[in-house]
């Protein structure tokens, strides 16, 4: 597997009149790792993937895949697969047409490995989309995004609007059987939890910038939680956390750097949860 990162970004700029979409960002993603692109909406998601898919340009330096994305978007999009939403497959459209169209637009498509997966599946091909469950939805969109040989896949909410059921179907599919060291998953949703056990980056975006970017084996070495009791909490606070709640007449802290065994002495500890330390990190620059 080689260094050279998928992604690289550097000093990423982008603004739509008054507005600063991104201010100045930097980030990379490597080979065969899988990237979480977070933050609330109107932080710079939706600009920072645009600008990666080649669809707008932006100041400062970006590469995919060794290309510029903008001005070489022809190349890159023959090694790149990107999902915005698995429900938005056509209803009038039938299995097997959706297998035509997408084997007619992306040359890296095998159609015998998306046969494979549709027999699997179970899937009827002649059946319109608008017959198919929802769960049924999300395999015949998996087997179009397995069935393509890409070196990048970007999921823009790609479970939206999917009960969880089929949510964790999907992921587990593409984690089992589509993802392997030489492909790269850039994905971005609002459903933190159920990504946070696949995930091998996260990157928290606000206000276009970066507040956070590190493999999460590093967040729990960088973060902990601690639940105590309120006759600890004055001692808590003075080991200054990004953020302090109450939980079932407990207090619960996040802190960040801070020293271990210090708090560990004032009550139970835990790394954060990726959507409490995503609460933690916003609170806390809103505070500041």
């Amino acid at each position: 597997m080689t260094d050279t990162p998928v992604i690289e970004a550097r000093a990423l700029r982008k603004r739509y009149g008054k507005t600063l979409a991104l201010d100045s960002i930097s980030f990379r993603a490597a080979p065969g790792r899988i990237v979480g692109l977070i933050g609330p909406n109107g932080a710079g998601k939706t600009t920072a993937l645009n600008a990666i898919l080649g669809l707008i340009p932006a100041e400062g330096s970006l590469s995919v895949l060794g290309l510029d994305p903008y001005l070489q978007r022809d190349r890159l999009m023959e090694q790149t697969c990107f999902i915005a939403d698995v429900a938005v497959l056509p209803r009038w459209i039938r299995v097997q047409q959706a297998i035509d169209f997408v084997a007619n637009v992306h040359p890296r498509f095998r159609p015998s490995r998306c046969a494979e997966l549709i027999a699997q599946f179970g899937l009827p091909r002649e059946a319109r989309v608008s017959s198919l469950s929802k769960g049924m939805i999300t395999q015949l969109h998996l087997a179009l995004v397995m069935a393509i040989d890409a070196k990048l896949l970007v999921l823009d909410e790609p479970t939206l609007g999917l009960d969880i059921v089929s949510r964790k179907q999907f992921y587990d599919h593409l984690l089992n059987d589509y993802m392997d060291e030489e492909r790269t998953i850039l994905v971005t949703t609002h459903q933190v939890e159920e990504i946070e056990n696949i995930l091998t980056d996260v990157i928290f975006i606000e206000r276009g910038k970066v507040v956070l970017d590190m493999p999460m084996d590093d967040i729990a070495e960088r973060y902990i939680q601690l639940t105590a009791a309120p006759d600890r909490a004055d001692a808590a606070r003075a080991l200054k956390p990004l953020v302090e709640r109450n939980a079932l007449g407990r207090c619960v802290f996040v802190f960040e750097d801070a020293p271990r065994a210090a708090v560990e002495s004032l009550g139970e500890t835990r790394p954060p949860a990726l959507a409490d330390l995503f609460v933690a990190k916003m609170t806390g620059r809103t505070a500041a």
